[in-house]
Protein backbone atom coordinates (compact mmCIF):
# COMPACT_ATOMS: atom_id res chain seq x y z
CA UNK A 1 0.00 0.00 0.00
CA UNK A 2 1.36 3.73 -1.12
CA UNK A 3 1.55 5.84 1.38
CA UNK A 4 -1.30 8.21 -0.02
CA UNK A 5 -3.78 5.07 0.38
CA UNK A 6 -5.81 5.36 3.71
CA UNK A 7 -6.10 2.23 5.35
CA UNK A 8 -8.41 3.42 8.52
CA UNK A 9 -10.85 1.09 8.34
CA UNK A 10 -8.19 -1.62 8.04
CA UNK A 11 -6.01 -0.09 10.69
CA UNK A 12 -8.90 -0.11 13.24
CA UNK A 13 -9.04 -3.85 13.06
CA UNK A 14 -5.48 -4.37 13.24
CA UNK A 15 -5.78 -2.12 16.40
CA UNK A 16 -9.01 -4.17 17.67
CA UNK A 17 -7.33 -7.43 17.47
CA UNK A 18 -3.88 -6.28 18.42
CA UNK A 19 -5.41 -5.80 22.19
CA UNK A 20 -6.76 -9.20 21.92
CA UNK A 21 -3.44 -11.05 20.71
CA UNK A 22 -0.64 -8.60 21.18
CA UNK A 23 2.18 -8.80 18.59
CA UNK A 24 1.10 -12.17 17.44
CA UNK A 25 1.73 -12.37 13.77
CA UNK A 26 -0.92 -14.01 11.99
CA UNK A 27 -1.71 -16.33 8.99
CA UNK A 28 -3.06 -13.17 6.72
CA UNK A 29 -4.36 -14.46 3.34
CA UNK A 30 -4.70 -11.19 0.69
CA UNK A 31 -6.59 -11.42 -2.47
CA UNK A 32 -4.29 -11.09 -5.40
CA UNK A 33 -7.03 -9.49 -7.98
CA UNK A 34 -9.77 -7.00 -6.56
CA UNK A 35 -13.31 -8.56 -6.60
CA UNK A 36 -13.80 -5.31 -8.39
CA UNK A 37 -11.88 -5.85 -10.68
CA UNK A 38 -13.37 -9.73 -11.54
CA UNK A 39 -11.28 -11.14 -8.84
CA UNK A 40 -13.12 -14.60 -7.49
CA UNK A 41 -12.80 -13.70 -3.87
CA UNK A 42 -14.97 -10.62 -2.34
CA UNK A 43 -12.78 -10.43 0.64
CA UNK A 44 -9.95 -8.28 0.79
CA UNK A 45 -8.10 -10.81 3.49
CA UNK A 46 -8.45 -12.98 6.17
CA UNK A 47 -5.98 -13.64 9.20
CA UNK A 48 -6.21 -16.70 10.99
CA UNK A 49 -4.41 -16.28 15.24
CA UNK A 50 -3.43 -19.32 16.58
CA UNK A 51 -5.05 -19.43 20.09
CA UNK A 52 -4.51 -21.98 23.29
CA UNK A 53 -7.76 -21.63 25.42
CA UNK A 54 -10.28 -23.07 26.14
CA UNK A 55 -8.67 -25.32 23.22
CA UNK A 56 -6.11 -25.06 20.86
CA UNK A 57 -7.98 -23.43 18.12
CA UNK A 58 -7.61 -21.08 15.19
CA UNK A 59 -9.79 -17.51 15.38
CA UNK A 60 -10.45 -16.31 11.75
CA UNK A 61 -11.04 -12.21 11.15
CA UNK A 62 -12.45 -11.05 7.76
CA UNK A 63 -11.31 -7.88 6.19
CA UNK A 64 -13.89 -6.63 3.46
CA UNK A 65 -17.45 -6.41 4.65
CA UNK A 66 -16.52 -3.12 6.46
CA UNK A 67 -14.82 0.21 4.75
CA UNK A 68 -11.12 -1.07 5.04
CA UNK A 69 -9.82 2.67 3.37
CA UNK A 70 -11.92 5.78 2.53
CA UNK A 71 -15.12 6.21 3.37
CA UNK A 72 -17.10 5.41 0.35
CA UNK A 73 -21.06 4.81 2.22
CA UNK A 74 -23.76 6.97 2.67
CA UNK A 75 -24.10 6.45 6.16
CA UNK A 76 -21.49 7.88 8.29
CA UNK A 77 -22.70 5.67 11.77
CA UNK A 78 -22.39 2.34 9.57
CA UNK A 79 -18.85 1.40 8.22
CA UNK A 80 -19.99 -0.65 4.64
CA UNK A 81 -22.30 -3.62 5.55
CA UNK A 82 -21.36 -2.93 9.54
CA UNK A 83 -20.09 -6.19 10.24
CA UNK A 84 -16.63 -8.08 9.92
CA UNK A 85 -17.05 -12.22 10.44
CA UNK A 86 -15.20 -14.16 12.97
CA UNK A 87 -14.98 -17.99 12.68
CA UNK A 88 -13.14 -20.40 15.52
CA UNK A 89 -12.18 -24.07 14.52
CA UNK A 90 -10.73 -26.54 16.31
CA UNK A 91 -6.44 -26.65 15.41
CA UNK A 92 -4.59 -29.96 15.36
CA UNK A 93 -1.12 -30.04 17.96
CA UNK A 94 1.09 -29.74 15.01
CA UNK A 95 -1.06 -27.62 12.66
CA UNK A 96 1.19 -25.03 11.06
CA UNK A 97 -1.31 -23.39 9.16
CA UNK A 98 -5.64 -23.17 9.07
CA UNK A 99 -7.63 -25.30 6.87
CA UNK A 100 -7.73 -23.92 2.97
CA UNK A 101 -11.73 -24.89 3.16
CA UNK A 102 -12.55 -22.42 6.08
CA UNK A 103 -11.00 -19.62 3.95
CA UNK A 104 -13.39 -20.99 1.11
CA UNK A 105 -16.32 -20.83 3.63
CA UNK A 106 -15.85 -16.91 4.71
CA UNK A 107 -15.30 -15.87 1.43
CA UNK A 108 -18.69 -17.88 0.08
CA UNK A 109 -20.27 -15.90 2.80
CA UNK A 110 -18.48 -12.72 1.04
CA UNK A 111 -19.80 -14.11 -1.68
CA UNK A 112 -23.74 -14.35 -0.45
CA UNK A 113 -23.88 -11.27 1.09
CA UNK A 114 -22.18 -9.25 -2.06
CA UNK A 115 -24.13 -10.85 -4.59
CA UNK A 116 -27.67 -11.14 -2.72
CA UNK A 117 -27.34 -7.68 -0.68
CA UNK A 118 -28.50 -9.66 2.55
CA UNK A 119 -26.46 -9.24 5.44
CA UNK A 120 -25.33 -11.32 9.00
CA UNK A 121 -27.11 -10.39 12.52
CA UNK A 122 -25.79 -11.88 15.85
CA UNK A 123 -29.27 -14.21 15.93
CA UNK A 124 -29.43 -15.19 12.79
CA UNK A 125 -28.95 -18.92 11.27
CA UNK A 126 -27.94 -20.56 7.29
CA UNK A 127 -29.02 -24.08 6.49
CA UNK A 128 -25.76 -24.82 4.26
CA UNK A 129 -27.75 -27.89 2.84
CA UNK A 130 -24.65 -30.10 3.16
CA UNK A 131 -21.17 -30.34 5.38
CA UNK A 132 -20.13 -27.00 5.78
CA UNK A 133 -16.94 -29.02 5.51
CA UNK A 134 -17.03 -30.01 1.99
CA UNK A 135 -16.70 -34.29 1.08
CA UNK A 136 -15.86 -34.76 5.08
CA UNK A 137 -18.18 -37.06 7.58
CA UNK A 138 -18.95 -33.85 9.54
CA UNK A 139 -22.23 -33.74 11.33
CA UNK A 140 -22.20 -29.93 10.65
CA UNK A 141 -24.83 -28.54 8.10
CA UNK A 142 -25.97 -25.25 9.14
CA UNK A 143 -24.65 -22.27 10.84
CA UNK A 144 -25.22 -19.86 13.58
CA UNK A 145 -24.16 -16.17 14.05
CA UNK A 146 -23.77 -14.60 17.21
CA UNK A 147 -21.24 -11.72 18.76
CA UNK A 148 -17.35 -12.90 18.68
CA UNK A 149 -17.09 -13.05 22.59
CA UNK A 150 -13.80 -11.29 22.73
CA UNK A 151 -14.07 -8.64 19.71
CA UNK A 152 -16.89 -5.78 21.04
CA UNK A 153 -18.68 -3.85 18.33
CA UNK A 154 -15.76 -1.13 16.76
CA UNK A 155 -16.05 2.38 16.32
CA UNK A 156 -13.70 3.06 13.10
CA UNK A 157 -12.94 6.54 11.23
CA UNK A 158 -15.41 4.85 8.86
CA UNK A 159 -18.41 4.08 11.21
CA UNK A 160 -19.25 1.58 13.70
CA UNK A 161 -18.13 -2.47 12.94
CA UNK A 162 -19.94 -5.29 14.59
CA UNK A 163 -17.85 -8.87 14.76
CA UNK A 164 -20.16 -11.26 14.37
CA UNK A 165 -19.41 -15.43 14.94
CA UNK A 166 -19.75 -18.25 12.73
CA UNK A 167 -20.53 -21.14 14.63
CA UNK A 168 -20.98 -24.72 12.85
CA UNK A 169 -24.20 -26.88 13.89
CA UNK A 170 -26.07 -29.72 12.86
CA UNK A 171 -29.20 -30.31 11.10
CA UNK A 172 -30.98 -31.15 14.61
CA UNK A 173 -29.43 -28.06 16.25
CA UNK A 174 -30.84 -26.03 12.90
CA UNK A 175 -34.19 -27.58 14.34
CA UNK A 176 -33.61 -26.49 17.72
CA UNK A 177 -32.51 -23.40 16.83
CA UNK A 178 -35.71 -22.81 14.43
CA UNK A 179 -38.29 -23.60 16.81
CA UNK A 180 -36.71 -21.44 19.68
CA UNK A 181 -34.05 -19.20 18.85
CA UNK A 182 -30.63 -18.72 18.35
CA UNK A 183 -29.03 -16.94 21.26
CA UNK A 184 -30.93 -19.01 24.03
CA UNK A 185 -30.09 -22.45 22.05
CA UNK A 186 -26.38 -21.52 22.07
CA UNK A 187 -26.18 -20.20 25.36
CA UNK A 188 -27.66 -23.34 26.72
CA UNK A 189 -24.64 -25.26 24.69
CA UNK A 190 -21.54 -23.12 25.96
CA UNK A 191 -20.48 -25.62 28.74
CA UNK A 192 -19.82 -27.99 25.78
CA UNK A 193 -18.58 -25.50 23.28
CA UNK A 194 -16.42 -22.72 25.19
CA UNK A 195 -16.19 -19.42 22.81
CA UNK A 196 -18.18 -21.66 20.32
CA UNK A 197 -15.20 -22.94 18.76
CA UNK A 198 -16.47 -25.23 15.70
CA UNK A 199 -15.47 -28.77 16.08
CA UNK A 200 -16.29 -30.78 12.51
CA UNK A 201 -15.63 -33.89 14.26
CA UNK A 202 -18.29 -33.17 17.43
CA UNK A 203 -21.22 -35.16 17.93
CA UNK A 204 -24.32 -33.09 18.36
CA UNK A 205 -25.66 -31.45 21.51
CA UNK A 206 -29.37 -31.57 20.67
CA UNK A 207 -28.79 -35.08 22.27
CA UNK A 208 -27.95 -33.94 25.72
CA UNK A 209 -30.48 -33.74 28.32
CA UNK A 210 -29.38 -30.40 29.38
CA UNK A 211 -29.82 -28.71 26.41
CA UNK A 212 -33.15 -30.75 25.38
CA UNK A 213 -34.78 -29.73 29.03
CA UNK A 214 -33.57 -25.66 27.96
CA UNK A 215 -34.71 -25.94 24.73
CA UNK A 216 -38.37 -26.90 25.54
CA UNK A 217 -38.58 -24.36 28.54
CA UNK A 218 -37.59 -21.92 26.15
CA UNK A 219 -39.89 -22.43 23.54
CA UNK A 220 -42.80 -22.78 26.34
CA UNK A 221 -41.68 -19.66 27.68
CA UNK A 222 -40.39 -17.18 24.34
CA UNK A 223 -42.20 -19.28 21.36
CA UNK A 224 -40.07 -19.43 18.05
CA UNK A 225 -38.45 -16.40 16.76
CA UNK A 226 -38.67 -17.90 13.27
CA UNK A 227 -40.82 -15.37 11.60
CA UNK A 228 -40.27 -17.07 8.17
CA UNK A 229 -39.58 -20.30 6.40
CA UNK A 230 -38.09 -19.98 2.99
CA UNK A 231 -39.62 -23.10 0.94
CA UNK A 232 -38.29 -24.61 -2.05
CA UNK A 233 -41.01 -27.06 -2.31
CA UNK A 234 -44.20 -25.15 -1.15
CA UNK A 235 -47.71 -24.48 -3.97
CA UNK A 236 -50.86 -23.53 -3.23
CA UNK A 237 -53.83 -24.74 -5.68
CA UNK A 238 -57.24 -22.12 -5.42
CA UNK A 239 -60.37 -23.62 -5.85
CA UNK A 240 -61.20 -21.06 -7.75
CA UNK A 241 -59.33 -22.91 -10.56
CA UNK A 242 -61.83 -25.10 -10.52
CA UNK A 243 -64.83 -23.44 -11.17
CA UNK A 244 -66.72 -26.79 -12.82
CA UNK A 245 -65.83 -29.27 -10.31
CA UNK A 246 -67.99 -28.54 -7.13
CA UNK A 247 -66.26 -28.93 -3.62
CA UNK A 248 -63.10 -28.84 -4.27
CA UNK A 249 -60.50 -27.84 -1.57
CA UNK A 250 -57.99 -25.78 -1.92
CA UNK A 251 -54.33 -27.71 -1.73
CA UNK A 252 -51.29 -26.70 -0.26
CA UNK A 253 -47.92 -28.87 -0.96
CA UNK A 254 -45.12 -28.78 0.76
CA UNK A 255 -41.96 -30.62 0.80
CA UNK A 256 -41.71 -33.65 3.53
CA UNK A 257 -38.27 -32.36 4.78
CA UNK A 258 -40.04 -29.46 6.05
CA UNK A 259 -43.11 -31.11 7.81
CA UNK A 260 -41.70 -31.71 10.99
CA UNK A 261 -40.16 -28.27 11.78
CA UNK A 262 -43.12 -26.29 10.24
CA UNK A 263 -45.50 -28.13 12.84
CA UNK A 264 -43.15 -27.23 15.64
CA UNK A 265 -42.53 -23.72 14.63
CA UNK A 266 -46.06 -23.12 13.95
CA UNK A 267 -47.30 -24.22 17.34
CA UNK A 268 -44.65 -22.15 19.47
CA UNK A 269 -45.59 -18.98 16.94
CA UNK A 270 -49.38 -19.51 17.33
CA UNK A 271 -49.02 -19.84 20.98
CA UNK A 272 -47.77 -16.32 20.93
CA UNK A 273 -49.79 -15.23 19.01
CA UNK A 274 -47.08 -14.36 16.32
CA UNK A 275 -47.31 -15.22 12.74
CA UNK A 276 -45.11 -17.73 10.45
CA UNK A 277 -44.68 -16.79 6.67
CA UNK A 278 -43.77 -19.42 4.31
CA UNK A 279 -42.29 -18.19 1.53
CA UNK A 280 -42.32 -20.32 -1.62
CA UNK A 281 -40.90 -19.51 -5.30
CA UNK A 282 -44.97 -18.74 -6.24
CA UNK A 283 -46.85 -18.39 -3.06
CA UNK A 284 -46.53 -17.40 0.81
CA UNK A 285 -48.15 -18.41 2.77
CA UNK A 286 -48.67 -16.82 6.22
CA UNK A 287 -50.26 -18.46 9.34
CA UNK A 288 -51.97 -15.89 11.82
CA UNK A 289 -54.00 -16.84 15.52
CA UNK A 290 -57.45 -15.69 15.42
CA UNK A 291 -60.80 -17.29 17.28
CA UNK A 292 -61.96 -18.23 14.05
CA UNK A 293 -60.69 -20.26 11.37
CA UNK A 294 -60.22 -18.57 7.95
CA UNK A 295 -58.34 -18.73 4.49
CA UNK A 296 -58.06 -15.38 2.71
CA UNK A 297 -55.73 -15.41 -0.90
CA UNK A 298 -54.74 -13.14 -3.30
CA UNK A 299 -52.59 -13.82 -6.34
CA UNK A 300 -48.88 -13.53 -4.18
CA UNK A 301 -50.49 -14.26 -0.52
CA UNK A 302 -52.53 -16.57 1.12
CA UNK A 303 -53.79 -15.86 4.80
CA UNK A 304 -54.54 -18.60 6.90
CA UNK A 305 -55.89 -17.53 10.13
CA UNK A 306 -56.02 -20.74 13.02
CA UNK A 307 -57.24 -21.43 16.34
CA UNK A 308 -56.26 -24.09 18.56
CA UNK A 309 -58.65 -26.84 16.76
CA UNK A 310 -57.22 -25.90 13.39
CA UNK A 311 -54.00 -25.81 15.05
CA UNK A 312 -53.72 -29.19 16.28
CA UNK A 313 -55.44 -30.60 12.93
CA UNK A 314 -52.36 -29.50 11.03
CA UNK A 315 -49.83 -30.77 13.51
CA UNK A 316 -50.86 -34.02 14.41
CA UNK A 317 -50.54 -34.26 10.55
CA UNK A 318 -47.44 -32.88 9.98
CA UNK A 319 -44.60 -35.84 9.34
CA UNK A 320 -41.99 -35.70 6.93
CA UNK A 321 -43.44 -38.69 4.46
CA UNK A 322 -45.67 -38.50 1.71
CA UNK A 323 -49.35 -38.30 2.59
CA UNK A 324 -52.68 -35.95 2.11
CA UNK A 325 -55.05 -35.23 4.48
CA UNK A 326 -57.68 -32.33 5.33
CA UNK A 327 -58.31 -29.29 7.85
CA UNK A 328 -62.31 -29.90 8.45
CA UNK A 329 -62.26 -26.32 10.35
CA UNK A 330 -60.35 -24.35 7.26
CA UNK A 331 -63.05 -25.20 4.73
CA UNK A 332 -61.38 -28.42 3.98
CA UNK A 333 -57.99 -27.31 2.94
CA UNK A 334 -56.16 -30.14 1.52
CA UNK A 335 -52.41 -30.41 2.85
CA UNK A 336 -50.75 -32.50 0.49
CA UNK A 337 -46.74 -33.51 1.43
CA UNK A 338 -44.60 -34.64 -1.08
CA UNK A 339 -41.14 -36.42 -1.32
CA UNK A 340 -38.39 -34.14 -1.28
CA UNK A 341 -34.87 -35.62 -2.68
CA UNK A 342 -31.92 -34.60 -1.36
CA UNK A 343 -28.98 -33.85 -4.29
CA UNK A 344 -25.03 -33.04 -3.90
CA UNK A 345 -23.64 -30.28 -5.76
CA UNK A 346 -23.41 -32.43 -9.21
CA UNK A 347 -27.17 -32.84 -8.70
CA UNK A 348 -27.22 -36.31 -7.72
CA UNK A 349 -29.69 -37.74 -5.77
CA UNK A 350 -27.98 -38.84 -2.17
CA UNK A 351 -31.58 -38.74 -0.12
CA UNK A 352 -35.01 -38.85 -0.57
CA UNK A 353 -37.11 -37.90 2.55
CA UNK A 354 -41.28 -38.90 2.58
Amino acid sequence: MTEEENTSGWDAIDHAIQQLYGEQEPKHYGTAIPYMLGGPDPLDGISAYAVDTPMPHWHFVTYGFSELYGKEGDDASRSGYGFELTFRLTRCENESEPPAWALNLLQNMGRYVFNSGNLFQPGDYLDANGPICLNSDTLLTALAFIEDPDLPELNTPNGSVQFIQMVGMTCRELEMIQSWNTRGFLAACESYMPKYVTDLMRNSYADIPSVIQATERGIEEDGSSTAFLFIQQLSWESPRKKLLQKNIPAKLQLGAQQATLLGSILGSRIAKKATLSLIGPDINIVFEAGDLPSLMETEREVRLTVNQQALNEIVEQLRPQASSFQIPSLDKLLIEIVPTQIKDQEGNVIKTIG
